[in-house]
């Protein structure tokens, strides 16, 4: 049953496909084993009409065709993603287009955001810290202390790197002015926690 409906998913993805869209996808890391180019809107509208299926988003999400791997993540139930899944969602990270999708789709609204966000901050992989931080930015349920305590992690763990400090920011803003304050007088000082001042610093003038 499951073999027959990724069939099918690959069928109605190949009739999506668009090489224009292909040709100017950016994202960091890993390139997808497949990919057909299509648009996120349409891959939403796919997973709109599946609904909600967790076997089957399991099932899609260890395909690393690019459009299938998306769909899983927007049909999963994140009221089944606990401590004990974080690993299996981590495996399929593999470029920043993933890590983002996997924030807005499923890994915001888990239960357990604020062990997602203290685990994978003190990760090496910056796409990890990257997608917790992007999820946590959207999840309004994280403690102050955890969140600055996180960022502090990702920010020293990953020195020099873009993304972190996007996420890092994204989720920075979020902060009450005390913690923004007590975040700022212990940032370690790289290029990461340069880029991640320059963008709260207003919000201490």
């Amino acid at each position: 049953m499951l073999e027959q409906k990724k069939r099918l998913l690959l069928y109605r993805l190949r009739k999506e496909m668009n090489g224009a869209a292909l040709d100017t996808m950016r994202y960091f890391g890993e390139d997808y084993e497949r990919n057909y180019g299509v648009q996120i809107y349409a891959i939403r509208n796919l997973a709109r009409e599946i609904g909600t299926d967790h076997e089957l988003a399991k099932s899609f999400y260890t395909e690393n065709i690019r459009e299938v791997r998306l769909v899983a993540l927007w049909i999963a139930d994140a009221e089944q993603v606990d401590v004990a899944d974080f690993d299996f969602w981590a495996s399929g990270i593999i470029n920043s287009e993933v890590a983002e999708q996997a924030s807005h789709a499923l890994l915001s609204r888990i239960a357990d955001i604020d062990k997602l966000l203290t685990a994978w901050c003190e990760l090496e992989s910056p796409l990890l810290a990257y997608c917790a931080l992007l999820s946590a930015a959207r999840n309004s349920g994280v403690g102050q202390t955890v969140v600055v305590n996180a960022l502090l992690r990702a920010v020293a763990n990953h020195p020099d790197n873009r993304l972190v400090a996007q996420g890092a920011t994204a989720l920075a803003i979020n902060l009450a002015d005390e913690a923004i304050k007590e975040l700022l007088a212990n940032l370690p000082d790289n290029p990461t926690s340069q880029l991640l001042k320059e963008e709260i610093a207003w919000r201490v003038e």
